[in-house]
């Protein structure tokens, strides 16, 4: 596959879509694509952040289904369906992230992020993710955030992972809602198959439950790793009892 170029086959797979609902999506104009010849061609890092804000926008029926064909797309590369025991523990977790700004909220995660020694090039991940939020906020309705790079760069990290920062107070986020922002997920993911999943895996797991709420009462790390794992779970029970 090439590194930034990909066809419609490999852009539906990318996307975790039927091929059928990528062509109606181009037919609408709803999806990034060029026209190189006789051929149709899609940018990775365009599809990667027009796809972010679209799971990031779906209501609840569409961010069920959508999550469910990841989920069985990701399957195929993956062999453990819950994805938080690789990619989260204790240590990638703060109850009490002082930051007071947006700014201030990038620069810390992204200097937590370096403690894990995975991340090889800090200031291209901030660059990164700052250049992200002002293509489109991450904040979501509900006080929560998925920080990732605006564009989907391996060479950032070593290993996929995810971080969860809790600020000491709300912090203005621009969240659709107009409130602010207290819980700030991270997502490092080197794997184009399980990127998307993962935001859409988020998105349900703290739309759909109680999880919030855990994170907000968690007495520290351990107990918040504990609610996110716990959550994933049930999330995982539920695909696979309605795909039986």
């Amino acid at each position: 596959m090439p590194h930034d170029r990909l066809n419609l086959t490999e852009a539906a797979r990318y996307l975790h879509l039927a091929q059928v609902k990528v062509e109606q999506l181009m037919r609408r104009r709803e999806i990034p694509f060029t026209v190189s010849g006789t051929r149709v061609v899609f940018l990775k890092h365009e599809l990667d952040a027009w796809a972010s804000r679209r799971i990031m926008e779906f209501d609840g029926r569409q961010l069920q289904d959508y999550h469910g064909n990841s989920h069985r797309g990701a399957m195929k590369v993956a062999d453990s369906q819950p994805l938080l025991r690789n990619l989260l523990a204790s240590r990638q977790v703060t109850a009490d992230l002082a930051a007071k700004t947006r700014a201030s909220v990038l620069r810390e995660v992204v200097r937590l992020a370096d403690r894990t020694g995975w991340l090889i090039y800090p200031k291209d991940l901030l660059a990164s993710l700052e250049a992200r939020e002002e293509l489109c906020s991450t904040a979501l309705p509900g006080g929560l955030a998925l920080l990732h790079p605006c564009h989907h760069d391996e060479y950032l990290f070593e290993k996929s992972f995810l971080l969860l920062a809790r600020t000491v107070q709300p912090v203005p986020f621009n969240a659709p809602d107009g409130k602010c922002t207290d819980l700030f997920f991270l997502l490092c993911c080197r794997d184009d198959c399980l990127h998307l999943h993962l935001l859409s895996r988020l998105c349900m797991m703290c739309t759909k439950t109680g999880l919030l709420d855990q994170l907000r009462d968690a007495p520290d790390a351990a107990a918040m790793v504990a609610a996110m794992t716990d959550t994933e779970t049930e999330i995982v029970k539920t695909i696979n009892r309605s795909h039986g």
